[in-house]
């Protein structure tokens, strides 16, 4: 499983409220032109998953708590965390069938990007094992069972009514015990819920910061890289980050998968 936590993704916990089991699990899309970008970019399916997250915050209309739904899958393979485990989805039409069961979007739509991945159907189906995991019952349904709506669009949809097989390559097994996957390797160091784990020491740090001086960030800090994480080495993350294109809250700290795998930290 390549789970890409809030934590990972700059985001609290989320304010959704708790349930503990549901009936099973609602695949969704996203009904709507989703970019073929998708499929050679993975920072543009981060960027899709956070720009969905904005959207459904600024839904007065619907007045969402969080990311509608528990987890995104997306054409890499990721299983990308929204709401999670335990938490109530706001997905499915309405509340007696959000009550009924969690949802996970695979990131196609009904123009551009249509057709999933096998990848993609594998971390939807890595995000029903985890759900099943940790309460939710065995039904697997589209959105439209039950409402009236497209979703999950026809290749979705028709994949759902075959059981929603695990594609051959895609991994199998037991769902994990907990949502403890990170990214990339250490990620789990870099955060205290959802702030920066300063005064944290771990070698990870050392070796991040030697990079990020090497990259030409060297101006945050006064003395060298070190293994307890501070402000200097926040600060040069989130400048780094920007020099790749990142603004706003995608530039914040913490690391992101795709940042990190640029900046080539050594494993130590």
């Amino acid at each position: 499983m390549k789970l890409v936590t809030r934590a990972a993704l700059g985001w609290p916990a989320s304010a959704a409220p708790l349930q503990a089991t549901t009936e099973g699990t609602k695949v969704h899309y996203e009904g709507t032109f989703v970019s073929t970008k998708l499929l050679t970019d993975h920072a543009a399916c981060i960027a899709e998953w956070k720009a969905i997250r904005r959207s459904h915050l600024a839904n007065t209309k619907e007045n969402y708590s969080d990311i509608a739904y528990n987890y995104g899958a997306c054409p890499h393979g990721y299983l990308l965390e929204g709401r999670g485990i335990g938490r109530r989805t706001g997905a499915n039409g309405n509340q007696p069938l959000n009550r009924a069961h969690y949802a996970i979007v695979g990131l196609v739509g009904d123009e551009g990007l249509t057709e999933p991945t096998d990848e993609m159907l594998g971390a939807i189906r890595d995000g029903i094992e985890l759900l099943r995991a940790h309460g939710a019952e065995d039904e697997i349904l589209g959105h439209r069972d039950g409402y009236a709506t497209e979703c999950p669009g026809g290749p979705l949809y028709a994949w759902v009514k075959k059981g929603a097989p695990r594609p051959a390559g895609t991994g199998s097994g037991p769902a994990p015990s907990g949502p403890k996957y990170e990214p990339f390797p250490g990620a789990q160091l870099f955060m205290a819920g959802s702030k920066p784990a300063i005064g944290r020491s771990s070698k990870v740090f050392t070796a991040m910061g030697k990079r990020l001086i090497a990259k030409g960030f060297g101006r945050y800090y006064r003395v060298g890289a070190g293994p307890k994480l501070g402000e200097a080495d926040v600060k040069a993350y989130e400048a780094y980050q920007r020099s790749l294109g990142y603004t706003g809250a995608d530039a914040k700290w913490p690391p992101g998968p795709t940042s990190w795998s640029k900046l080539h930290v050594p494993n130590v």
